[in-house]
């Protein structure tokens, strides 16, 4: 199973492998801090990506299109591979720091897990 939770929400034990699926560590969180389990910073939006979105509820639509572009590369759908393997395991918590929760960058990696091909 693959969630969405912001990473400033309490950590709950049915999180299982909590994700940062963001470019940029979040405001206010230590590194120490346990509401991060990993970090995967590769398969967030390019940083010109990001910068364009700006979390502009009008440009959403472009954004998952050029996302999902960029989610197709070699490197990234490794990634994305790793990850729904490990949620066909366990639960997996892709979590981000955007205050959106309907319209950033983890909606669109979830989407892009759920459409993988099986193995």
């Amino acid at each position: 199973m693959i969630k969405l939770k912001r990473v400033y929400e309490t950590v709950a034990r049915g999180d299982g492998r909590r994700v940062l699926v963001e470019r940029l560590w979040p405001r206010g969180l230590r590194k120490e801090d346990r509401r991060v389990g990993e970090w995967l910073r590769d398969v967030a939006p390019s940083p010109e990506l990001r910068r364009w979105y700006g979390h502009d509820p009008a440009r959403w639509v472009g954004f998952k299109r050029r996302y999902r572009a960029e989610l197709r590369s070699p490197e990234r759908r490794r990634l994305l591979e790793t990850l729904a393997d490990a949620a066909r395991r366990r639960n997996v918590t892709l979590v981000y720091a955007a205050r959106d929760t309907e319209r950033n960058s983890a909606v669109v990696v979830r989407e892009a897990l759920e459409n993988l091909p099986p193995p």
